[in-house]
């Protein structure tokens, strides 16, 4: 790992409540651009693998509606004319070492694992993204910045050939982290585990790592060695064997999640 060239923004989600798509996130999108120099000619790969949710028969419409809904976006707001998906390509590795920019959307987080590791794109990815290639994903495509998948929330609808991912960052996201609610959960006489009993089941066997709870509308922008806190809203760590430590927004947080 390259960590002096690392050029990261990973985002917890892509739509508030009430907002339209990726809109919280437009002001760290603009910024992250801004500071990598990408624009109208800049070359960005997306990868909607995670994207099963919008439809199509299996797959391949569900690609092409969400990538068509992601480069709207990058096009209207931010001026990106040259937007590729890996899946509208034959050589999908090829796109990806060409790209100014990787993006990887939100969706199912196995099924995305699944089908880098298929296509070989895993380390392809992790190669250029460790190499200074300026990476942005959410939700899913944040999950997989970490060294595995095991802090995602999604149902595991296929088998990936491994769980381990991308290793950019070496501990672990929980996107869309939610705080229990106790008097909501006592009203609708709720007895599962909350996300913090899940994180700790995981940090259980996994006693080495932390677990970062990164909610809504926050992202964490990775510059070389640096962690910045962006958004909001604050951020939990957890530890095992440690009370979670909670977090404020822009500020800077290498110190606490090495």
């Amino acid at each position: 790992m390259n960590k002096t060239m690392r050029n990261l923004l990973l985002i917890s989600n892509s739509t508030n409540f009430g907002e339209t798509y990726l809109a919280w996130a437009m002001t760290q999108l603009e910024q992250f651009f801004d500071k990598n120099k990408l624009g109208a000619d800049s070359k960005v790969a997306f990868v909607p693998f995670a994207g099963v949710f919008i439809g199509g028969n299996p797959y391949p419409k569900s690609y092409d509606a969400y990538t068509e809904k992601v480069k709207k976006v990058f096009n209207e707001k931010l001026g990106v004319k040259k937007f590729v998906s890996v899946h509208e390509v034959e050589d999908k590795v090829g796109l990806v070492k060409t790209a100014d920019c990787i993006v990887v959307g939100g969706g199912n987080t196995f099924h995305l694992v699944a089908e880098l590791h298929k296509f070989g794109l895993m380390n392809a990815i992790a190669e250029c993204a460790n190499n200074g290639t300026p990476y942005i994903g959410w939700s899913a495509g944040s999950n997989i910045a970490c060294p595995t998948l095991c802090t995602t929330n999604d149902m595991p609808i296929v088998q990936p050939a491994s769980f381990n991912t991308l290793n950019l960052i070496p501990f672990q996201i929980n996107p869309h982290y939610l705080d229990p609610h106790p008097e909501i959960d006592k009203m609708i006489k709720h007895g599962g585990e909350t996300r913090q009993d899940r994180i700790n089941e995981y940090l259980a066997v996994r006693q080495e790592m932390k677990v970062v709870g990164l909610r809504e509308a926050t992202a964490i922008w990775v510059i070389g060695d640096k962690y910045f806190l962006k958004g909001g809203k604050k951020m939990m760590i957890f530890q095992y064997g440690k009370e979670p430590v909670e977090l404020e927004p822009n500020q800077e947080i290498t110190k606490f999640v090495l």
